[in-house]
Order: structure tokens, then C-alpha cells, then sequence
């Protein structure tokens, strides 16, 4: 029987149970009205993230995968077009690109922001390039000028993937309005998370966010008249309504995870063998996740683990090297930075909820499993 972590990687039962009443009442009204699919609280959810957001529209979708699908068969994107993405990224974001018969085109991160390297992207352009996803990781922006810049000489269109980036801003523009449409997830685990999956896509383009609602409902101008191949990808009503009571306290929760990332940084800082994710000065940074690198990642991740704190790892295994992306052709040294990445990264604990104790807690356990180490090491080398 497993023990119960003494600091969980995320704690979803603290944040309910903080707001349950309120969602609820929010969950039976739903329940009363018997209103389950494309509901009022939907348009209600819509609106409220579309100003959230900076934005004219927003269309609530099933995921954050299929509000990626959603935004490039809305734009055109399909058979035989190429896509622009990073290599350091969940493999949602390549899924997107070959659900719609493209191909994705991978592009190294920097290494020190673990966003895509804008100086790497004109390289990658073609005859067959059609768009660009920059996917703003981990809580903070990737560098968007150079990519709209390049999206504009050569006629490109940019897909923000935001799913990590619930209320981040770039030079003062939030994430998902500056491209041509900005995805959200909202799975449980996220900044802003439903009590299961769910997704939605920003553009200030009317006529794309009308064809998003009709693509996300069966491809329907209105019900029975089918004017494209659409898919059934709505959001959820009761998913909605949880997203509706939530988001109110979402600039809250993020500014709660700034105070805990700098209380990580000021305790972490300086140790041995040890790095920190750099902060790019353009961008806000929402900490959806902390990552800390080490040379001895798998070692320090067992040690934690051992001592009850819960870590994560994103991602272990890059695009390139995954058995479903072997068409691609790439093998291992394409992506150097991305793949260094995979081998040294550990999410630490993370959420609005984390104590100040906890975070002593884990941060003396990393330096323990560093310096302490470090120590033996050396005593190794002189014995």
C-alpha cells in the first residue's frame, strides 16, 4: 500500500476543498436545468475567458489536443503542409499537426528558457510551411516578436499552444492573443484546471471563431445542417460551470506560485551541481511548473521519492526519440538541447496551496541529496 506523499507533486483536494461549496452550487444548477451540452454556462465561460485573455472570442472545445486540431483545420492546415514546432514540448502539440495530415518540423529549445529557439526557426521554413506553433512552457512566454516578424514575411500563421500559460503576458500582451488563435487545456492539473479534460481556443479573427463552433459540433451551421466534416469536440457544460467559479481566482493562484517559486529560488540558488530555469526578461512567469536541472537527476528524483515529496519529469522522452514519431526520420543528437533537457530536468512540487514548510522541506532535501553527496564523493576521491 502506498503512503501518502508528505509533499504531493500537486494537491487538487486542498484547492476543492477550499472552493467546494461554491462549485457545488455551480455543478447543480447545471444538474437542475438538465442543460449538459453547449449550455449557458459555456457562452458564460467563453465570454469571461475572451476578456481574461485580451481577447474578441473564445470557443470552448473537448481538450486542449483538439482545440490544437481544431485551431489548424479551422485555418486550412492539413494534407501535405508543414507546421513549425518545438522540440521541447508534450507530444500534443505534434498530434495536432499529423491529426490534420500535416507534418510537424522540429525545432531545438533554448537552453535556457526551454522555449523554442527563434534563431532556429527561419532555417526550418519551406515551400510547405504553413504555420508555426510557438507553445509557451512550463508558465512563461516564448519570445513572440521574432516569431510573428518571421510569420509575416513569409506568410505563416501562428497557433499559440498556451496550455501552460493561463494568464501569462508577453512585453505586456497576454499569451493566446498575439497569434492568429491561442490554445488552452484546462486538465486538472493545470493553473486553471476542469475536473476533467477540457480545452479552448482565442482569436480576435470572427469568421475563425465561427468556424471553430461549427467544426467543434459536427461540422453545423445549425443543427441538421452540416456545412463542413466536423468532429464532436465541445466543451462540457458542468466542465464550464467548474471553469466559471475557478478562473475568478485563477490571478490569485498564479501570483501564489510566483511567491513560492522565489522562496524555491532564494532557498536553491547557489547549491552544487545545481540549476535553475532561467527567466526571460519579456515574459511573465505563471510557474505552472519549477524545474531545477541536475547531471544526477535520477538520483536526486529516488532520494526525494524516498523522503515522501512527490517530483515530476517533462519530458522524459523527446518527440524525435518516441516510436510514434520514428517517420519523422530523426535520430538521437538532432536536438541536442532538448534532449540534454530530458536527461537533467525535475519538476519540483508546485501549487497555489504549497506551504512555506513544505517548501523548506524539499528544498533541504534537495540540498541534502547535493551537498551531502558532494561530500562522499569527495571523501571517495581522497580515501
Amino acid at each position: 500500500m502506498n503512503k501518502q506523499p508528505v509533499v504531493p507533486f500537486v494537491d487538487l483536494v486542498a484547492q476543492y476543498r477550499a472552493i467546494a461549496s461554491e462549485i457545488e452550487v455551480a455543478v447543480n444548477d447545471v444538474l437542475s436545468r438538465c442543460n449538459f451540452v453547449l449550455g449557458t454556462q459555456v457562452e458564460e465561460f467563453e465570454r469571461t475567458f475572451a476578456e481574461f485573455v485580451v481577447c474578441q472570442h473564445a470557443v470552448g472545445v473537448s481538450s486542449g489536443l483538439d482545440a490544437l486540431r481544431l485551431a489548424l483545420a479551422s485555418l486550412g492546415i492539413g494534407l501535405g503542409d508543414e507546421v513549425i514546432i518545438p522540440a521541447n514540448t508534450y507530444i500534443a502539440t505534434a498530434l495536432a499537426v499529423t491529426a490534420q495530415g500535416a507534418r510537424p518540423v522540429l525545432v531545438d529549445c533554448d537552453p535556457s528558457t526551454y522555449t523554442i529557439d527563434v534563431h532556429r526557426i527561419e532555417r526550418a521554413i519551406t515551400a510547405r510551411t504553413r504555420a508555426i506553433i510557438p507553445v509557451h512552457l512550463t508558465g512563461q512566454s516564448a519570445d513572440m516578436d521574432p516569431i510573428l516578424d518571421l510569420a509575416a514575411q513569409y506568410g505563416l500563421r501562428v497557433v499559440e499552444d498556451a496550455a501552460q500559460a493561463h494568464g501569462t503576458r508577453y512585453k505586456g500582451r497576454p499569451c493566446g492573443a498575439m497569434g492568429d488563435a491561442g490554445c488552452f487545456s484546462f486538465y486538472p492539473g493545470k493553473n486553471l484546471g476542469a475536473y476533467g479534460d477540457a480545452g479552448l481556443v482565442t482569436t480576435n479573427d470572427k469568421l475563425l471563431a465561427d468556424r471553430l463552433r461549427r467544426l467543434r459540433n459536427y461540422g453545423q451551421q445549425q443543427k441538421y445542417e452540416h456545412t463542413e466534416k466536423g468532429l464532436n469536440a465541445r466543451l462540457d457544460t458542468i466542465q464550464a460551470a467548474i471553469l466559471n467559479v475557478k478562473l475568478k481566482y485563477l490571478a490569485g493562484w498564479n501570483e501564489a506560485r510566483a511567491r513560492h517559486a522565489a522562496s524555491y529560488a532564494s532557498r536553491l540558488e547557489g547549491l552544487p551541481g545545481l540549476r535553475l530555469q532561467s527567466c526571460s526578461p519579456a515574459s511573465t512567469h505563471i510557474f505552472h511548473l519549477f524545474i531545477v536541472e541536475s547531471d544526477r537527476r535520477n538520483g536526486l528524483q529516488r532520494y526525494l521519492e524516498d523522503s515522501g515529496i512527490q517530483t515530476g519529469i517533462h519530458y522524459p522522452k523527446p518527440i524525435h526519440l518516441q516510436t510514434a514519431y520514428k517517420d519523422l526520420g530523426h535520430t538521437l543528437g538532432d536536438f541536442p538541447e532538448t534532449e540534454r533537457l530530458a536527461e537533467q530536468m525535475l519538476s519540483l512540487p508546485m501549487f497555489p496551496e504549497l506551504t512555506e514548510q513544505q517548501i523548506e522541506l524539499v528544498s533541504d532535501a534537495v540540498a541534502s541529496f547535493l551537498v551531502e553527496g558532494r561530500k562522499v564523493k569527495a571523501a571517495s576521491a581522497t580515501a
